[in-house]
């Protein structure tokens, strides 16, 4: 029997099971490609707005480590220049865990074994997850590039955009195949390959704003703004991602070769002699399960706190005309440049917070089907006792991750003006306010696993929902109360802006009423596998 045995069926049953998730995937990112250029083409019609429109851009370093530069003053290069790196970067992301669900995943649960049973080749799982992540990619790259194109931009420039998003997927799709066989559990796989994704933007931001250029080239988030769509369309830059890939896929192949089904390369360290006794009930289960991944997180926060502080420091300087502050005023702050950059930074942060609380809930949902929740409930461990550990983390690490953040931002930047302290304070508050918006969030996530277990993934696609309304929806002139609908749109725009008290303490209900809608729902619903 060939290692490859069983891979079309694979391959099938993985498409089945993706039947919906990847075709609206496709769809919502083709609309946002396509609606931005049809949006930008109305904002910006001359020639001469279009170049007064990159000129601004590229003059704010802040804009320009966020997106990247504009390479041409073309009006498909201003049209995709939040997209590119930005939008590559989530299909990036929804890659990883794409692959991560049809190999790592699949292991875990115990039905890679089941399917091995049968005539089915070792490398069989790994194959049908590799095919199906590189499929989607192509898939949704090049109908993205379609929704380019038939909103009027030039259909080589389309088509470069569409790969070079497609090329950004297929590599991190690689980099997830190969943690996949580093870790035993998905959620330490994609945690791997997320740390890989975030460095890689990091590197491209650095690159394209202050540091040596070759930074960029060293980041595969950056290669995608290197095939320069609308600006030149450098093909053979695709061939970077593609040999990298390859690459990727042939570590994974050599790395699964080498060990166990459902085992990890990575050793597993040792528990505790007394675990009873070391864990301290549900809430030290729960913090043992879930402190690796805070740290990262608190870790990432320190890191982007003081490179933001950094650069808010230098944003007024590096401005040289009344379109950039124009510009940069708008994007968040109603007072000092300073505060508007630092004010869309912590937005951002607030959205990028949510996804972590989301995630606590998400992993109590992995818990429940690996079978392992219902043995702890039939001791005397009570339910609502299981689910306030949870919760508890929700809650309380956004508090730290954000409180990390304002801190070390207010830091570097006091350091710049004289007064850290102050600042601290300052920007601490300002983080904090975005906490509201994410614990609304974490009810929604609370609320979807205490009536439907399996419906909890549904608040990513709310949060992603939100994250596109706040990026796009002022330029594609969405109604008000369609903006509305984002409770990150009714966060305060701090530092800067003047606090209104009254939004804030509705989303605090709102994110309360339905944290005790979901445990009511927990409380009565079938634990399920």
């Amino acid at each position: 029997m060939s290692s490859l045995t069983g891979t079309g069926t694979l391959v099938r049953l993985a498409l089945r099971r993706d039947r919906v998730r990847l075709p609206v995937w496709t769809a919502v990112f083709t609309a946002v490609a396509a609606s931005s250029a049809a949006a930008t083409a109305a904002v910006y019609p001359a020639a001469g707005d279009q170049r007064g429109a990159a000129d601004s851009i590229n003059s704010v370093p802040a804009l320009v480590a966020l997106y990247g530069p504009v390479y041409e003053p073309t009006l498909g290069a201003t049209s995709v220049f939040k997209l590119t790196a930005f939008g590559a970067a989530l299909i990036a992301l929804l890659m990883i865990f794409t692959a991560v669900r049809h190999t790592r995943a699949e292991e875990e649960a115990g039905r890679r074994e089941l399917l091995g049973s049968a005539v089915v080749g070792r490398f069989a799982g790994l194959a049908a997850g590799v095919v199906v992540t590189a499929v989607s990619s192509l898939v949704l790259g090049l109908f993205s590039g379609l929704g380019l194109a038939a909103a009027g931009l030039p259909v080589a420039g389309s088509l470069a955009f569409g790969l070079g998003w497609a090329a950004a997927g297929l590599v991190f799709g690689g980099v997830a195949a190969v943690t996949a066989q580093l870790t035993k559990s998905a959620r330490a796989a994609s945690g791997l390959a997320v740390v890989a994704l975030l460095a890689a933007y990091f590197l491209r931001a650095v690159g394209d704003s202050a540091g040596p250029r070759w930074l960029s080239w060293a980041s595969p988030i950056g290669w995608t703004r290197q095939v320069r769509p609308y600006a030149g369309d450098v093909w053979w830059v695709l061939a970077v991602p593609l040999l990298v890939t390859a690459a990727l896929l042939a570590a994974a192949a050599a790395l699964a070769r080498v060990r166990d089904i459902d085992a990890g390369l990575l050793p597993d360290r040792a528990g505790a002699a007394h675990a009873a006794r070391s864990l301290g009930g549900a809430w030290g289960l729960t913090w043992r399960l879930n402190r690796a991944n805070l740290a990262a997180w608190l870790a990432g926060y320190v890191l982007i706190g003081l490179v933001l502080g950094g650069l808010a420091g230098n944003v007024g300087k590096m401005l040289d005309s009344d379109g950039a502050r124009a510009l940069i005023t708008a994007l968040g702050g109603e007072q000092a440049l300073e505060n508007a950059f630092l004010a869309a930074e912590f937005s951002m942060a607030g959205v990028i917070t949510a996804g972590y609380a989301i995630t606590v809930l998400v992993h109590l949902r992995g818990e429940e089907r690996a079978l392992r929740v219902e043995p702890l409930l039939a001791t005397a461990l009570d339910r609502r006792r299981l689910l306030a550990g949870y919760l508890l983390l929700a809650v309380a690490a956004p508090v730290l991750l954000l409180t990390a953040l304002g801190l070390t931002a207010g830091l570097a930047y006091g350091i710049r003006t004289g007064s850290p302290g102050a600042e601290a304070v300052r920007l601490v508050g300002a983080a904090l306010a975005q906490l509201p918006a994410a614990w609304v969030l974490a009810g929604l996530a609370t609320a979807l696993f205490g009536f439907v277990a399996c419906a909890v993934t549904v608040a990513w696609v709310a949060l992603t929902t939100f994250l596109l309304l706040g990026e796009f929806g002022v330029l594609l002139k969405l109604d008000q109360w369609v903006l509305d609908l984002s409770p990150f749109t009714h966060s305060p725009k701090l530092p800067g802006a003047v606090v209104h008290l009254a939004p804030l303490l509705w989303l605090t209900a709102l994110g309360g009423a339905l944290v005790v809608a979901g445990i009511a729902g927990f409380r009565r619903r079938d634990i399920a596998g």
